[in-house]
């Protein structure tokens, strides 16, 4: 009869042998109230296998409920199905753990809408990997219905007047424009036109090159222009063909712009012979802006920065 050696006494004053109670072995209770989800990780298979995927539970617990929806998690029944339809998508083993950890609430979806989901994104004529780069780097995505995408994708075509390939390039691009609010996006739009001044045609060209300015601080963006217009003036049509000069620290254009002028070097016009161009001005190291483009040793520049 060895299977009645693990069963404990029936009552709790009876007397048990040595033996006979090192055989019990007690199922260790869940902690009462924990504030954190480590504690348990041993009583959990479901988080055990997280763990051992990756996820991060000290992230996941700063997530609104996230904790609690884990804990009610069957591995087998619940969490499986969705790794399987992640790394369908094309989301790599090795990051499985790190997009768990950003959004451990995929894990409570229903799989069917996941899938449907999916299904809209390749019916747009998004490719597989295409999809699969979009998700990991924007891990919300799927979280949202097949409308809300559908009127992203809407929006952003009709305001920017874009085509739908130019659509869809921008948000493979930046797939956070599906997923975060749209107010900033609008607001950027309109700062652009009102406030800096460019065409819709020009605003067109920044976005598909540059869609970060999209969701850009206001605030930079304005001070950034500013800078670039009025100061060192760069008229509208240079800043379209080159935007991504707006992704630059500001303290980084303006030192190399005022060691330029103080070598008598800032010329920005195309039609002269000494012209330098937005992009050799802000992409290049320190040590080759200096000696291609300033004609100056990297000690020349520094002492120069000691005097602003």
């Amino acid at each position: 009869f060895s299977d009645w050696d693990d069963i404990p006494p029936s009552s709790a004053l009876e007397v048990i042998s040595e033996e006979e109670a090192v055989q019990i072995i007690a199922e260790p209770l869940l902690p009462i109230q924990s504030s954190t989800l480590r504690d348990y990780v041993d009583h959990s298979e479901t988080l055990a296998k997280l763990v051992h995927l990756g996820v991060d539970l000290s992230q996941v617990e700063k997530r609104q409920k996230a904790g609690q929806l884990l804990l009610t998690l069957d591995f087998e029944k619940d969490v499986k199905k969705i790794l399987l339809f992640l790394k369908d998508v094309g989301v790599e083993d090795n990051q499985l753990g790190p997009f768990l950890t950003k959004n451990p609430y995929i894990l409570g979806e229903d799989l069917e809408a996941l899938e449907t989901r999916v299904a809209y994104l390749k019916s747009k004529k998004f490719g597989k990997s295409e999809i699969a780069q979009m998700v990991s780097r924007a891990p919300y995505l799927l979280l949202f219905s097949v409308e809300r995408l559908d009127n992203r994708l809407g929006f952003f075509k009709n305001e920017l007047g874009l085509s739908v390939k130019k659509t869809k390039d921008l948000v493979i691009r930046l797939p956070r424009l599906l997923t975060g609010k749209i107010e900033p996006v609008k607001e950027n739009l309109q700062v652009c036109q009102i406030e800096l001044g460019f065409q819709r045609n020009e605003i067109q060209q920044i976005v598909c090159k540059t869609p970060k300015i999209l969701t850009a601080s206001k605030k930079r963006l304005k001070q950034t222009f500013d800078y670039l217009h009025n100061i060192m003036g760069i008229p509208h049509h240079m800043l379209t063909h080159f935007p991504q000069v707006f992704n630059s620290k500001l303290l980084r254009i303006r030192e190399r712009h005022m060691f330029l002028a103080f070598l008598g070097r800032a010329q920005y016009d195309p039609a002269q012979p000494s012209y330098i161009s937005l992009d050799q001005l802000v992409s290049l190291p320190d040590e080759v802006f200096c000696t291609e483009i300033a004609k100056a040793s990297m000690q020349d520049f520094e002492n120069f920065l000691k005097t602003l």
